[in-house]
C-alpha cells in the first residue's frame, strides 16, 4: 500500500509517497518527471525495493509533479534541491542515517545533500549521473537557451525542438512524456539546472558511504564519463552499466540487494 504525504518547506508544498516497512530508503527523480511520471514511463522498477525489506519514499521534486513551486532560477540548482531533501529527512523524523537514491537531477541532489551532511546517509544509489565538470558547459549553455525558447517562443516550440533530438538507443522504446512542470516554471528550472553542477571530486572523494553507480550507454546527457569518474573517485563505490533496455530493467533487483548486503 501506497501512502501519500505533503510538507511545505522555503515556500512550497513537497508531496511524497511511503511503501513498505523497514529502513527508510529516499529517491529523487530525474528532471521534468514525477513519480506517476517515471511509473507510466516504466522506466526504473520499484517494487523489488520494497519487497526486500526497504521503506521506499519517493518525492516529487519542487516544481514538478505534485509538488508546487515559484519561478525563482535558485530555488532549482542542486544545492537547493538538496536542501529539500534534507527537510524531507527532518518531515520523516529521520534520526538513523538513511539510503538515498536519485537519478540524474536527482543524482545532483543526493550527492549535495551528502556533501553537506555526510552523516544523514548509510549508503547512495546514483542512477545515470548528468553530465558534469568538464562535459557540463553545453549542456548548461543548452539548458540557458531553452529557458529562453520557452519565454520567448512558448512551451511548444521548446517541446517541437526536443523532439528532434535524437535519443539514446538503450531507452529508445520508453515513451517521452510532456514535462511534469507547468510552462510558468519551466525557464526557472531550466535556469536552476544551468547554474547546477555536482559537488567537486575533491568533495565527492570524502564520500565514505557504500555507493552503487548505475548508468547506461550512448546518453550524452548522462555520459558514462560521470559514472566512471564517480565509480573511481568514491572510495567505496561499484559500478554497473546497462547497454540494454532488458538490462535496466533488472536495477530494481540490483539495488535491492545492494540495500540489503550493505546495510551496517
Amino acid at each position: 500500500m501506497i501512502r501519500e504525504g505533503r510538507f511545505r518547506h522555503r515556500g512550497a508544498e513537497l508531496v511524497y509517497d511511503d511503501a513498505g516497512e523497514g529502513p527508510l530508503a529516499v529517491y529523487a527523480h530525474g528532471g521534468f518527471v514525477s513519480q506517476a511520471a517515471e511509473d507510466r514511463m516504466g522506466l526504473f522498477p520499484w517494487a523489488p525495493v520494497v519487497a526486500a525489506g526497504q521503506r521506499l519514499v519517493r518525492y516529487d521534486a519542487r516544481g514538478h509533479g505534485r509538488s508546487t513551486g515559484d519561478p525563482v532560477d535558485t530555488d532549482y540548482t542542486y544545492p537547493s534541491l538538496a536542501w529539500d531533501l534534507l527537510a524531507l529527512l527532518d518531515h520523516l523524523h529521520a534520526t538513523e542515517p538513511v539510503a538515498a537514491m536519485g537519478a540524474s537531477m536527482g543524482c545532483g541532489t543526493v550527492l549535495h545533500a551528502a556533501a553537506l551532511t555526510p552523516d544523514r546517509f548509510s549508503r547512495l544509489v546514483l542512477l545515470i549521473p548528468p553530465t558534469a565538470w568538464t562535459t557540463r558547459e553545453a549542456h548548461a549553455r543548452a539548458n540557458w537557451e531553452s529557458a529562453d525558447t520557452v519565454e520567448r517562443e512558448g512551451l511548444d516550440a521548446w517541446l517541437a525542438t526536443r523532439a528532434q533530438q535524437p535519443r539514446p538507443a538503450v531507452v529508445a522504446d520508453v515513451p517521452q512524456l510532456p514535462p511534469t512542470p507547468a510552462a510558468g516554471l519551466l525557464p526557472a528550472i531550466l535556469r536552476g539546472l544551468a547554474r547546477s553542477d555536482l559537488p567537486s571530486p575533491t568533495a565527492v572523494a570524502t564520500l565514505g558511504q557504500p555507493t552503487l553507480v548505475l548508468g547506461w550507454a550512448g546518453d550524452p546527457g548522462h555520459p558514462l564519463s560521470t559514472a566512471e569518474t564517480l565509480a573511481r573517485l568514491l572510495p567505496r563505490a561499484e559500478l554497473h552499466v546497462s547497454e540494454t533496455r532488458t538490462d535496466i530493467l533488472t536495477w530494481g533487483n540490483r539495488i535491492a540487494e545492494y540495500l540489503s548486503r550493505s546495510r551496517p
